[in-house]
């Protein structure tokens, strides 16, 4: 297909859900690219607008409310003004970012759906569903579980299987029952409305899988796979008290579907951000409606299908909207080699990161971007992340940045020097300085922002090599004239990085355009050779970046060892309590409180420690017990007053007689532990 020539680019981001704070899978997979590319069209003066929200409608936040005694509009409040602020604290440059529970969107979103029932654009359809009788309502998936069918955990939701991954349906579920009110569910009919995607399937094919060959791989195969079935009408309406009433007679107790209702608030926001700022933004009708407006969703790949097949027939179905002209979702960031998981806590909060790390935010958005899932899952550390800030963006960025504005104040007090006569190696350097633009630039319009970073950091690479090869500070002894020129060429490297950067680490960018002594700056000045003038005076230099310590990172990493053994506590079930027995048979166990004197392993043995035990009696008491891979140390267990049966009949192993049982603890991950005392029970004493 030919492409456009467009005149403005309207760039939306996923709505986070009100549920939650943003965490750093978020991040790289939609917020940090989109940031970047918006803050990369301002550079160029291009007319663009970039809108952010917070989808504030659906059952999550409905079982949040109600876990937590709340209502559900004090759920979204609490996390819209989190996520919001944390937002604006990371510079995440949204030129609006409002919410879909304001009037704004109530209204818009409620027309839009009028518009395609007046027009027939919506079937309706009667099905049965899952209703909870004590509470007089129909149950969404999540407020229904029951035993997984597949790997039989008992805690499966209507929807999905946590444990074993898979996909359910509520009537698949084995035994289900209400989370509300624990009462097992009868089917009931219901109606709703469809949005008929069957109808509109050979015009996706076209407008995709011919007029869009050029989507990333990962969004043109999932919208493939789902275009090679048979699409099926899609409900657009729920059962459900939470949400925006459905504008049609006879839909009482029905709200919106909060995938009808979410993207809508893209519009809606526009709409609100252009009534509110006339002057500077024109109508919302622009930026949706116009030919010549470009149109690029920013998201995650779990929301592939919405803004490529839902979302493009809702438009279309409109008949008035412009449809997207690229969906550059990224796929997964796992933290520490596991997948995030909000519900478990397994993520890097960013209002936690911001508290935790003041003033770092560019280190984040350089690993993020280092580490960016766009083509396949990636992985963020916390030592990866350590790794790139103390050798890239110290030593190569920062180091760089450092030399050139230092020696310049020790050589010239901070003023610009002229440039005079260049050599081989001065040409080469502004050479490849000069190449950076269109590098950085292709990659940028084709959505690599991992690789575009890494073409920005080369200029600093490339800065590095100059300024050691020339060694300013050894030839100012000899030749002032050309340390002028050494140190001119590298000024004007500097600013071109603050330039080049500015997409990928406004802060850092903003300090040194300070350090710099420059107003502002745009895109077309990037490779320019004399952005800095002769006699131009700079500001006072300092460090750009900061080494960070390996105690910072243990503290991070602390913190999700700690969730890691939550989790792990959470998950635990203790095993079933064994039979009863006579008390008389517990009073024939002699159990007594033995001091180790000694403790350390059996040779040739990789499982028994052998004991020697003071048991009161004034005789050393040898024990093995079978506890060795769970005590490098044991050593370290000499001075414990453990607890032992005293009157076990002797065995043999190993060739030593065991005259008892220490008596250990099983841990829920299956590790033992001996059980001590938390007194200084004397030697000998009887446990009963």
């Amino acid at each position: 297909m030919e492409k456009k020539n467009y005149k403005r680019t309207t760039v939306t981001a996923a709505l986070p859900y009100a549920n939650g704070g943003v965490h750093i899978g978020h991040l790289a997979g939609v917020y940090v690219p989109a940031d970047i590319y918006v803050r990369y069209l301002r550079l160029k003066k291009s007319e663009v607008i970039f809108i952010g929200g917070s989808d504030e409608h659906g059952v999550p936040i409905t079982i949040r409310a109600r876990k937590e005694g709340i209502t559900p509009q004090d759920v979204v409040d609490r996390y819209h003004e989190m996520i919001k602020r944390s937002f604006e604290q990371f510079g995440i440059s949204f030129d609006i970012y409002s919410r879909t529970t304001s009037a704004t969107h109530h209204q818009f979103a409620a027309e839009w759906f009028r518009k395609l029932y007046d027009e027939g654009k919506l079937t309706e359809d009667t099905t049965t569903q899952l209703y909870d009788e004590e509470a007089k309502q129909f149950l969404a998936d999540r407020y229904i579980t029951g035993e997984c069918p597949y790997c039989h955990n008992e805690g499966a939701y209507g929807d999905q299987c946590e444990k074993c991954g898979r996909d359910l349906s509520p009537t698949e579920l084995i035994n289900p029952r209400s989370t509300i009110s624990g009462s097992t569910p009868v089917l009931k009919e219901t109606k709703n409305w469809y949005l008929p995607l069957n109808e509109y399937q050979e015009w996706l094919k076209q407008w995709i899988l011919e007029d869009h060959k050029e989507w990333r791989p990962n969004v043109y195969g999932q919208c493939k796979s789902w275009l090679d079935m048979d699409l099926q009408p899609r409900a657009m309406t729920r059962d459900l008290n939470w949400g925006i009433p459905v504008p049609v007679e006879g839909a009482e107790g029905k709200v919106l579907y909060v995938w009808f209702d979410a993207p809508i608030g893209y519009v809606s926001n526009t709409k609100e951000l252009c009534e509110r700022e006339p002057e500077k933004w024109g109508t919302w009708q622009k930026w949706w409606q116009q030919d010549d407006t470009r149109l690029v969703h920013f998201i995650g790949k779990d929301n592939i299908v919405f803004h490529c097949i839902i979302f493009p027939v809702m438009m279309r179905a409109h008949g008035k909207y412009i449809m997207p002209d690229n969906v550059p979702a990224n796929e997964f960031l796992n933290l520490e080699d596991k997948k995030i998981s909000t519900s478990k806590n397994w993520a890097v909060w960013l209002h936690e990161y911001l508290e935790d790390l003041p003033g770092k935010q560019d280190v984040l958005r350089y690993v993020l971007t280092a580490n960016a899932p766009e083509t396949k899952d990636n992985n963020f550390t916390w030592k990866d992340f350590q790794e790139r800030n103390n050798s890239e963006l110290v030593a190569v960025y920062g180091n760089f940045v450092n030399r050139a504005l230092q020696l310049t104040k020790k050589y010239f007090g901070g003023v610009v020097p002229a440039r005079g006569p260049l050599d081989d190696i001065d040409r080469q350097a502004l050479a490849e300085m000069q190449e950076v633009k269109g590098k950085v630039e292709h990659l940028l319009e084709q959505f690599r922002f991992r690789d575009a970073q890494f073409e920005a950091m080369n200029l600093a690479r490339i800065g590095n090599k100059y300024i050691t090869d020339c060694e300013p500070w050894k030839v100012w002894k000899t030749d002032p004239k050309r340390v002028e020129t050494v140190l001119n060429i590298c000024l004007q490297l500097t600013a071109n990085l603050a330039i080049v950067f500015e997409p990928f680490l406004p802060f850092s960018s903003a300090r040194l355009r300070e350090m710099l002594a420059l107003p502002a700056f745009d895109w077309e000045q990037l490779g320019s050779t004399d952005i800095l003038a002769a006699g131009h005076q700079l500001a006072e230099p300092s460090l750009l970046f900061e080494k960070i310590d390996d105690d910072v990172i243990q503290h991070q990493l602390d913190k999700l060892e700690a969730t890691r053994l939550a989790n792990e506590a959470a998950d635990y079930k203790a095993a079933p309590v064994k039979d009863n027995v006579a008390f008389e048979a517990f009073e024939k166990l002699d159990i007594r409180v033995g001091l180790v004197t000694d403790c350390q392993r059996v040779k040739k043995s990789k499982k028994l420690l052998q004991f020697t035990i003071d048991d009161g009696s004034g005789q050393p008491r040898t024990i093995l017990s079978g506890i060795a891979q769970w005590y490098e140390k044991p050593e370290e267990l000499v001075g414990r007053r453990v607890l032992f049966v005293a009157n076990f009949e002797p065995r043999k192993m190993m060739g030593l007689e065991s005259q008892g049982m220490i008596l250990s603890a099983v841990d829920f991950d299956g590790s033992l532990s001996v059980v001590t005392t938390t007194k200084d029970v004397k030697p000998g004493s009887q446990v009963g």
